[in-house]
Order: structure tokens, then C-alpha cells, then sequence
């Protein structure tokens, strides 16, 4: 018997047009199952039951008083917020203690997005402190695990977002991706996500651009879920340092997901960026498996030398430290900071101005050099991370070695946050124990619409939707 939570989010916003299902009844049964797993999986931090049936209840007026085609795109349909953005009205904790009783009267610009394109918001999903892990424990909430064994961690920074997917207690999510806090957990919760262009979706009003290493965007279980999301969140507001060329007027990314990629080229590299890193052989498994189904479906697949200099890892370090302290905290609230933070921001701290100009100079450059070695393939292919689910608590709690298992541990995301170039992870491959592992394809700048396009053949090719983690059936 199908269920509410099997269907997509597509599905469910045909049904709430067609009332066949109501917006009540959407976000009863997904408050319900939030309810009933939540404390296992740690996907929320805050859950608003009151304002999302208000919400749904809202929709349900539309419905009756607007003709189908007058209503928004994901009007009805549940959109967990990552708790790194504000909602007003919610609490917003960055997933700090020092912000515990934050409570904002605005929105994000995606916020509002999606907001108008009728989307209820059933909580603020987990997220370490400030996003700066890759893993999602905190002092706040539970740990975020990964639905397909509740004793490994569901990754970060948008950990909760990937679980709550994963787990079936929202049909896709918010999130957002400095270093790889979008692929990481997609990879970690065998969920599709993609982190946009540079300059896709604003982080006004709150996040500044810097270098612009951060984005909003979607996960989902299916890439066309995750397109209709991209279409709804893109968004430009005056004043951003970056700003991505919009479509063809017409087009939209879901369209886009429909289409024939063609026959594309695509360089292929495994070798990890950071020293010392380590590729586990289940993760070369996976590689290798996309690598024939790219071949398979008609795609020249070429071997390359990994076009980014190891050096940049450190430079990252500098500025990732910097970025630390872009949440101001005022002093007597710092003690309230876990260790990670409380040592990256006394690294930012003692960072120079010239130290960090030095830094980011350094990170163009490495751009600037390596672009050029892929400029004349469509997209590359690489894991998405090193390993597999690591258990809750892996990372330790020593900052310095807590900082260098991360790194090895997410050799491959980050260097496509310094580009600014689109990136998805592939959820392809489950290990002999059931773990889900993915694969990473990212593409020239304002290439989302190819990479959806390839993305949804992978997926038609090997269909991932229906493999779903025991906890779907309670």
C-alpha cells in the first residue's frame, strides 16, 4: 500500500492541485512520522506543528478558491528549513547553544522563496555548530544519523535536512553547501543533491558572499524533485557580490530534467587532493560502477590528473577558519561554543589580514590554473567522499585532529566550492552492509541544467527511488 511519504514531492503537489490529497493531510502524517523517529534520527532541531497545520490549513483555502492552475508550485507540500537560515518566527540556532533562544523576525531571501511557492514548513532541521563540521552533532539536539543505520553519523552540515529525506519525514529539504554540506550528507543518507552555481540562490539577508564558497540548495530523493526545488529557491537580490545568468527565458531546470543530455565527455580523476588521504576500497567500488554506467549509457569517460594542487587544502583551512567567525557571538557566550569553533575562531582571530588576502589569492590562482585542464570536458566525475557512513562520533572531540579526520574524510567537495562550479552527488552504489555511497559529477559554471539532465538518465538507468531504509516501513 502506497503511503503519503512514498510519494515525491512532484506527486504530492499534483495531488493537493488535483484534491486528491488535502495539505492537512500531507503535514498530519508527516508531523506524525516526525514524531514517531525523530528522536532516533535527530533530524530537527525545532519542529513548528502549529504554524505548519496554519499553514496547511491556508493551502487548503487556496485549493478551494483558486483554480488549479493559479496555485504555486509546492503549494501543500512539506520543506523542512535547514537551521542555518531564519524564519521568522522560529527559532534560530545555527545549532549553538549561544543561540538557543535566537528568535528572528525575517526570513532568508530562499525562505521567502519558497514561502510564496506555497511550501509548509514543518521545523528547522540539525546542523552542527554554524555548519562548520561535516558531521552533524551538537549541543543542542540528538546526533543526525543516517537512516540506513542509525548508528553512523548522517553527515554534515546539512545533516538533518539529508535524514529527514532519507527517513521519510519530509518528501526534500533545504539545505546548503560551503565545503560540501549538501553532497556530503546526500552521500551519507543515499539521497540525490546538488549544490548550485556560484551566485544561484542569494544569501541575503543575512549570509555575506566573501569568496563565495556557500549556497543554498535542494535535496531530494529524486532529481526532478530536486530541479522543481532549484527552480523555486533560485534567486538574485541587489546588492549580491555573485550573481549566476539565469536561464533562457521559458526554461526551467525541472524541464531540463526531462531532457536527453546527449553524448557528453567526462574526465574521471580518484586520487585524493589532501595528502595522506586514504579512498576505501567500497567508495573505489562505486566509482568504478558510475564510471561503466557512464560508458554504458554513451559518455566518453577519460582518465585525468587531478587538476587541483594539494597546497590549496591549507589555503582552505585559512579561510574556513576566517568564516568562523562570520556569526558574531558576544564574548560572555563564547564559553558556550563547542571546542571545533572555539579553536577555528581563535585561528581566525590570529589570522592577519595579509594571511588571509594571501589565502584567498592563492585559492584564485589554484582556480585559475586548474580550470583550464577540464575546460574541454562536460562535467568530472569523482567520489564524493573518501569513505563510507562513519559511526556517530568518529571525528572525536580534540579540535586539531577533529579538523584533519574531516579533511580526510571529504577530500573531493570542497575544491568545487572554490570554483563556484555546480556539483551533485549520485546516490548509485550500497555497500555489502547496505550503506549507501555516492558519486560526484560537477560541471562548468551555470551548467545545472546539464548536470540535471545527466543526473535523471543515471537515475532512469538505475533507479534508486524505490530502495528505501527499514525505518519507511514504520
Amino acid at each position: 500500500m502506497t503511503e503519503i511519504h512514498h510519494l515525491t514531492a512532484i506527486e504530492l503537489a499534483r495531488a493537493v492541485r488535483e484534491r486528491e490529497l488535502s495539505p492537512t493531510e500531507i503535514t498530519d502524517h508527516y508531523l506524525a512520522r516526525i514524531e514517531r523517529h525523530d528522536e532516533r534520527v535527530g533530524a530537527f532541531i525545532t519542529v513548528t506543528q502549529e504554524q505548519a497545520r496554519q499553514q496547511a490549513r491556508n493551502a487548503e483555502k487556496r485549493v478551494i478558491q483558486e483554480s488549479p492552475e493559479d496555485l504555486p508550485p509546492l503549494l501543500g507540500v512539506p520543506v523542512p528549513i535547514k537551521d542555518l537560515d531564519p524564519q521568522a518566527g522560529v527559532r534560530h540556532t545555527y545549532g549553538s547553544r549561544a543561540f538557543a533562544d535566537n528568535v528572528p523576525d525575517y526570513d532568508a531571501a530562499v525562505v521567502t522563496r519558497l514561502r510564496a511557492a506555497g511550501a509548509v514548513f514543518p521545523g528547522k532541521t540539525n546542523t552542527p555548530e554554524f555548519g562548520s563540521p561535516c558531521y552533524t552533532e551538537n549541543d543542542v539536539a540528538p546526533p543526525a544519523r543516517t537512516p540506513w543505520d542509525l548508528t553512523r553519523s548522517a553527515g554534515g552540515s546539512s545533516g538533518g535536512a539529508a535524514a529527514a529525506v532519507a527517513a521519510g519525514l519530509a518528501p526534500v529539504a533545504h539545505a546548503s553547501d560551503g565545503g560540501g554540506s549538501i553532497r556530503i550528507p546526500a552521500s551519507v543518507c543515499g539521497i540525490f543533491g546538488i549544490k548550485p552555481t556560484r551566485g544561484r540562490i542569494s544569501g541575503a539577508p543575512e549570509k555575506p558572499d566573501l569568496i563565495g564558497l556557500s549556497t543554498a540548495g535542494p535535496l531530494a530523493r529524486t532529481v526532478r524533485d530536486a530541479a522543481l526545488l532549484l527552480d523555486v529557491m533560485s534567486v538574485s537580490i541587489p546588492g549580491d557580490y555573485y550573481t549566476a545568468p539565469p536561464l533562457p527565458a521559458g526554461e526551467t531546470f525541472l524541464g531540463h530534467a526531462g531532457r536527453d543530455p546527449g553524448r557528453l565527455r567526462l574526465a574521471r580523476f580518484r586520487a585524493p587532493v589532501v595528502p595522506g588521504a586514504e579512498v576505501h576500497p567500497d567508495v573505489v567500488a562505486a566509482y568504478e560502477s558510475a564510471t561503466e554506467l557512464l560508458v554504458s549509457l554513451g559518455h566518453d569517460v577519460e582518465e585525468i590528473e587531478p587538476p587541483f594542487d594539494s597546497a590549496a587544502m591549507d589555503h582552505f583551512a585559512t579561510v574556513w577558519a576566517v568564516m568562523a567567525l562570520a556569526v558574531p557571538v558576544p564574548p560572555e557566550r563564547e564559553e558556550l561554543l563547542r571546542p571545533l569553533n572555539r579553536w577555528l575562531r581563535e585561528r581566525g582571530r590570529s589570522c592577519s589580514a595579509q594571511d588571509y588576502l594571501r589565502a584567498t589569492t592563492a585559492l584564485q590562482q589554484g582556480v585559475r590554473a586548474a580550470l583550464p585542464r577540464v575546460l574541454g570536458y562536460d562535467a568530472v566525475l569523482t567520489p564524493t567522499l573518501a569513505l563510507p557512513p562513519v559511526p556517530v562520533g568518529h571525528f572525536g572531540t580534540d579540535p586539531a585532529e577533529e579538523f584533519a579526520r574531516m579533511t580526510a574524510f571529504t577530500p573531493f567537495t570542497s575544491m568545487f566550492n572554490v570554483t563556484g562550479q555546480p556539483s551533485v552527488s549520485v546516490p548509485l552504489h550500497w555497500t555489502d552492509e547496505d550503506l549507501p555511497i555516492g558519486v560526484m559529477i560537477s560541471g562548468p559554471m551555470g551548467g545545472e541544467p546539464m548536470l540535471l539532465s545527466l543526473s535523471a538518465q543515471l537515475e532512469a538507468a538505475h533507479p534508486w527511488i524505490d530502495r528505501t531504509p527499514p525505518i519507511w516501513s514504520r
